[in-house]
């Protein structure tokens, strides 16, 4: 049911990042209460809900929205939250943001959190960005490249060489029991 949107996605410390939540879905929600929560501190951060009111803290957004009659012909709810990521936090941490969403009642069968979540690259990624006036694809996007795991070939190995082993085992035992020569089979 919410959809979150970060602009931009793996956005550095002292950079603004603006997060975007919508309600989408069929059904109704009584009481409908939104909650956003961050792991890294943000500076400055404000929240406006349509319809709504929110509450901000550095980590923490909750908003009331009331009543909500979702899929019907209004706008879908939307909760826009703004601020600026707060400086020293170290390369590497892991910058998580969800949300939440509960009511008194609900008809609405979709799920009801999501989040997003990406890690701050190293000083050099982060100094090339600066130096060159644009991010780098994995500085943007918060993701390394994926490391090549040596797990997969190495099972493939272990089966392979297993049924090796288990097709030169029947085809001896086969020849011994027939009295074949060993070219045979």
């Amino acid at each position: 049911m919410p959809v979150l949107t970060s602009t931009p996605f793996g956005a550095l410390p002292e950079q603004g990042v603006t997060h975007t939540v919508t309600i989408s879905g069929r059904g109704t929600l009584t009481g409908t209460r939104v909650t956003f929560t961050t792991t890294v501190d943000l500076d400055g951060v404000m929240a406006r809900a349509e319809p709504g009111r929110c509450a901000a803290s550095p980590r923490t957004v909750v908003c009331d929205l009331g009543d909500l009659l979702l899929g019907a012909a209004a706008a879908a709810p939307r909760i826009t939250i703004t601020g600026r990521i707060r400086p020293g936090v170290p390369p590497g941490t892991l910058v998580r943001n969800r949300v939440s969403v509960t009511s008194v009642e609900s008809t609405a069968t979709d799920p009801h959190t999501t989040s997003n979540a990406y890690l701050l690259p190293g000083a050099t990624a982060k100094a090339k960005a600066t130096a060159t006036g644009l991010e780098a694809p994995a500085a943007a996007s918060g993701v390394r490249p994926p490391e090549r795991s040596l797990r997969v070939p190495s099972v493939a190995a272990v089966v392979f060489i297993a049924i090796a082993a288990g097709i030169l085992l029947t085809r001896r035992r086969l020849r011994r029991r027939h009295g074949l020569p060993p070219g045979w089979l």
